[in-house]
């Protein structure tokens, strides 16, 4: 592999090339994601947003390692997962990858205190009892919890529940954590909160990705991949909104220009200053 390729492979924390998942159900076969292309760097907050049935939540159990695409590839850290074992997948998934759920009790087992959830995830991770401890009371601190470590989940509001199940997720240092609606249950300034601390993560070189329909979580992120019917619709970044071409060059409309294309035909145009796709009868 030449270096620059090496090099872009490893800034990245997840990829995923022709990803399809399809699901057998009663009625038949779902297709939840269509050939999706996404690169999720380092040191990135990446948001993915949709509507409903859309494929974020796929797309998100996927970089988790928690499913297999049904086609495609998908690389954590730059290995790939698609052939590994299910012992294997698992253990990469302990040690590359933290995960958040939406409502902020279900990341949190009832009776144990904030300091023993985080310690016990960064044992999960490999790190030594002393290790975990140390980095687990670290992390409380940095996240404005260090006088609520000895505290119980039911002793929480639910913006702290969420800041504690964030440092559950990036102890021991994963490459990458995953969040389904980590703002969804939370009010106007716990959600501000955590997306501040997960903002000093990501700056300490952890790539989190999050799927939202929250404007502020879309705002706090420099990178918004848009999933429509299971397909990459655009992606936005400072250079602002951009088509996605695939392997094998098609370009994906986003659904906000569809109307243009009534009938799904378009014509391409190449000249000097580049390529052009108008409707066709349109004059260019």
């Amino acid at each position: 592999m030449p270096e620059s390729s090496r090099s872009v492979t490893a800034s990245m924390a997840a990829e995923c090339a022709g990803v399809v998942r399809i699901y057998s159900i009663a009625s038949g076969e779902v297709h939840a994601l269509r050939g999706v292309d996404a690169r999720f760097p380092a040191r990135t907050i990446s948001a993915v947003v949709g509507p409903s049935g859309s494929g974020k939540s796929s797309l998100l159990r996927i970089l988790a390692a928690l499913d297999r695409p049904s086609a495609g590839t998908v690389r954590l850290g730059g290995e790939p997962i698609d052939q590994l074992s299910g012992r294997a997948l698992r253990r990469l998934r302990r040690r590359k990858v933290g995960f958040m759920f939406q409502r902020p009790s279900d990341n949190l087992l009832p009776g144990v205190t904030a300091l023993d959830q985080v310690a016990q995830a960064g044992r999960l991770r490999g790190l030594s009892r002393r290790q975990a401890a140390g980095e687990a009371d670290g992390l409380l601190g940095d996240l404005g919890l260090g006088d609520r470590r000895d505290h119980r989940p039911h002793e929480l509001s639910g913006g702290q529940q969420q800041r504690v199940a964030l440092a559950q997720a990036v102890v021991g240092r994963p490459s990458l954590v995953i969040a389904d609606e980590p703002t969804a249950e939370l009010d106007s300034g716990s959600a501000d909160l955590l997306l501040g601390k997960m903002r000093l993560l990501a700056d300490r070189g952890v790539a989190i990705v999050l799927s939202t329909h929250d404007p502020r979580v879309v705002q706090a992120a420099e990178r918004t991949l848009s999933l429509h019917r299971g397909a990459v619709a655009s992606e936005t970044t400072d250079a602002g909104v951009l088509a996605v071409i695939d392997d094998s060059g098609r370009v994906q409309i986003p659904p906000s220009e569809l109307a243009r294309f009534p009938d799904r035909r378009a014509v391409v145009t190449v000249d000097a200053d580049g390529i052009r796709i108008t409707p066709p009868g349109r004059t260019v």
